[in-house]
């Protein structure tokens, strides 16, 4: 089963359909996307500024997001591929319409304990993402790594839980050399979290407080059309 993003001709079957196709009413962001602006694997060479999901256009150093989360990357001689888990159908359909406004190709496959494996397709473009992350046979932030909010929406949109207590941004089970890196990005955009080890439920950043979840919900913008209101944080 696929769906497939500008450039591959054969994605002719339909997502999962819990939820309707993405439409004209997505997120804001997704309204106002030009083309993707081409970039290295990481911006940290420029002076860190903080931009809400809904500020600047989509860039493929954005990918960076499903990286900090669960996302894997894998080479292939020149090219490169990410790919992600997800528990739920909304979320195939919001990574595969945030991966083509960045001109990404990718397709989509059920699991067999009922999730979905998001992949996109070997390409040149993501081989700076791929040579920035991959340590060896793991992967690891580079130098400088840290979040906005195109970032924090794609990795909310992939592994991210409203909970009472607050939100839960998942991390990668096997990814242990990132958790802490990951966790000062979040410190430094003032959503300082909780690392939840595997036993408490994890591996996850859970994120609690009034202030800190109001950034959170600003920095990543409007839900999008496909995600039901109890899976988004509300902007207060």
């Amino acid at each position: 089963m696929s769906l497939s993003g500008p450039g591959d001709p054969s994605g002719s079957e339909a997502l999962p359909v819990i939820f309707p196709a993405p439409t004209d009413r997505a997120a804001p962001a997704a309204r106002r996307a030009a083309r993707p602006t081409p970039t290295d694997a990481d911006d940290s060479a420029r002076q860190l500024t903080f931009f809400g999901a809904e500020t600047a256009d989509p860039s493929v150093a954005d990918l960076a997001g499903l990286l900090a989360g669960p996302g894997e990357v894998v080479r292939m001689g020149g090219t490169a591929r990410l790919s992600v888990l997800v528990d739920a159908a909304w979320r195939v359909h919001v990574l595969v319409a945030e991966l083509a406004l960045r001109g990404v190709a990718a397709n989509w496959e059920a699991t067999t304990d009922g999730r979905h494996a998001v992949r996109t397709s070997y390409a040149r473009t993501l081989m700076p993402l791929a040579t920035a992350w991959l340590n060896g046979a793991g992967k690891r932030p580079p130098a400088g790594f840290h979040l906005n909010g195109r970032r924090l929406r794609l990795w909310l949109a992939a592994a991210g839980a409203v909970e009472p207590a607050g939100l839960l941004l998942r991390l990668g089970v096997a990814d242990e050399e990132c958790w802490a890196p990951v966790g000062g990005a979040l410190d430094a955009v003032g959503l300082a979290g909780t690392l939840l080890g595997p036993v408490d439920g994890g591996p996850a950043y859970r994120i609690t407080g009034r202030r800190r979840l109001a950034r959170l919900a600003e920095l990543v913008g409007d839900p999008p059309a496909t995600a039901p209101a109890t899976a988004w944080p509300a902007r207060s």
